[in-house]
């Protein structure tokens, strides 16, 4: 079964500049891995701080080896500072149909 997740943070006034970045450069990253099938990063047509990024996987084993991949620690060391919530707020999403 796919794992398919929303995470959600907003960009602090002044560092949207520096998360965009960090976004690009990790979405390129992930959107590499074996099992990933989608990473797409959104930013909220009336609040352009608020950030969504999609993420599917084909199975929970994908996701795992995303969580366990090196680069991810990093990533959010990086993140947490700038950004209002210290870190990506995940929500798990199971389709319906």
């Amino acid at each position: 079964m796919k794992r398919t997740l929303l995470a959600e943070f907003t960009a602090r006034e002044g560092a949207e500049d520096d998360v965009a970045q960090l976004l690009r450069d990790y979405a390129q990253t992930v959107r590499k891995e074996d099992g990933n099938l989608a990473f797409d990063v959104y930013t909220k047509t009336s609040h352009p701080l608020a950030y969504w990024i999609f993420e599917v996987y084909r199975d929970e084993d994908a996701f795992q080896a995303h969580l366990d991949a090196p680069y991810g620690v990093p990533f959010n060391t990086a993140l947490a500072p700038l950004i209002e919530e210290g870190a990506s707020v995940l929500t798990f999403l199971d389709p319906v149909a």
